[in-house]
């Protein structure tokens, strides 16, 4: 019987796939992430397949301990914390929860903007904190104004979609134009430098790869308007965050609404504020980075929390587990290599 090691995983969790998989598979549950700290029992070792969540740091160091590992079923669209290459050397395959949250963080990515340019977070934890003074909460109409999507791909497409409903001109960025999009909200399609020249709001919707790290830069951000703001839901090693903090602090764009931040394990994973040995100098500049740009008034930051519905919940467990199926069927579905 074949063995599955879920990371990463949480009861609900663990009633779904236990359901699924009986009589046809043997399943082990991980409360935490796989990373330098996880003790692999040898049984976990013998697995055939690992599923697990963005906080799971795939490298050949972990990897090469699974020495019948066979497919990596991701629940999550991005791969970038698999060693793709050892995967692909292997003969590993890697599957993803392909388009399970697109109109989800859509969603999300939509409310951000609103509440930054409407500063309604800000408002309310005055409001509960009976601050005496009246700071300025006057805020900017969407009604006519630009979007810029770095990344037009199944969740940037249904925000371009969201926003031509509020009246809202839509700039793209992407190497794959969307003809749907073009004829039905008119997208324009443009360079990065015109769309950060001419947008109001930017927002990032593109995996992370090893092209566009740091994709908005010191430089990137000198081209926006004073009046922009920028919103990322995709990775948060997309935005140097030096260059956003002092972006932010100076005055050179209005405001940002971040759900990721870089390193943002050091933050969402309890496991590292109990052992900080395992934190490099990287992480630990980082640390003092996010720590700082959440103190902005002009920043407003989520934990990750785009993708957190109900429904998506619901659809990653279903795509997650038929593609699991489908690969052991000889159909391989979802694959991101």
């Amino acid at each position: 019987m074949k063995e599955i090691i879920f990371f990463d995983s949480n009861e609900k969790d663990k009633s779904f796939f236990s359901e699924k998989c009986i009589n046809k598979y043997k399943c082990i549950f991980v409360r935490k992430s796989l990373k330098n700290y996880i003790d692999l029992t040898e049984e976990m070792k013998k697995a055939n397949v690992i599923s697990c969540f963005t906080l799971s740091q795939l490298n050949s160091d972990y990897l090469k301990m699974f020495s019948n590992l066979e497919l990596i079923a991701l629940r999550c669209v991005g791969f970038n914390n698999v060693d793709i290459d050892y995967c692909k050397r292997k003969g590993i395959k890697v599957v993803s929860a392909k388009n399970y949250g697109n109109r989800t963080v859509a969603e999300f990515s939509f409310g951000l903007i609103l509440n930054v340019l409407r500063n309604i977070s800000r408002s309310y934890i005055n409001l509960i904190n009976e601050t005496n003074f009246k700071p300025n909460y006057t805020g900017i109409e969407l009604y006519g104004k630009t979007l810029g999507i770095i990344g037009v791909g199944a969740i940037g497409a249904e925000l371009a979609k969201i926003a031509y409903n509020f009246g809202i001109k839509v700039l793209g960025y992407d190497i794959v134009k969307n003809k749907e999009l073009e004829e039905k909200i008119k997208i324009e399609y443009v360079s990065l430098d015109e769309l950060l020249m001419r947008s109001d709001i930017v927002s990032l919707h593109s995996p992370l790869t090893k092209n566009n790290y740091h994709l908005i830069n010191d430089e990137k951000l000198a081209l926006m308007k004073e009046s922009a703001i920028i919103i990322n839901t995709a990775r948060g090693e997309l935005i140097d965050t030096k260059a956003l903090y002092k972006a932010l602090s100076f005055g050179t764009i209005f405001g940002a609404g971040l759900d990721v931040l870089e390193c943002e394990e050091t933050i969402n994973d309890i496991e590292l504020k109990y052992d900080m040995d395992y934190l490099d100098k990287y992480a630990i500049k980082q640390i003092l980075l996010n720590h700082e740009i959440t103190k902005l008034e002009n920043v407003v930051v989520t934990p990750h929390i785009a993708y957190d519905t109900k429904e998506a919940k619901k659809r990653i467990q279903e795509i997650t587990f038929d593609n699991i199926e489908s690969y052991f069927a000889g159909k391989l579905k979802n694959n991101v290599y």
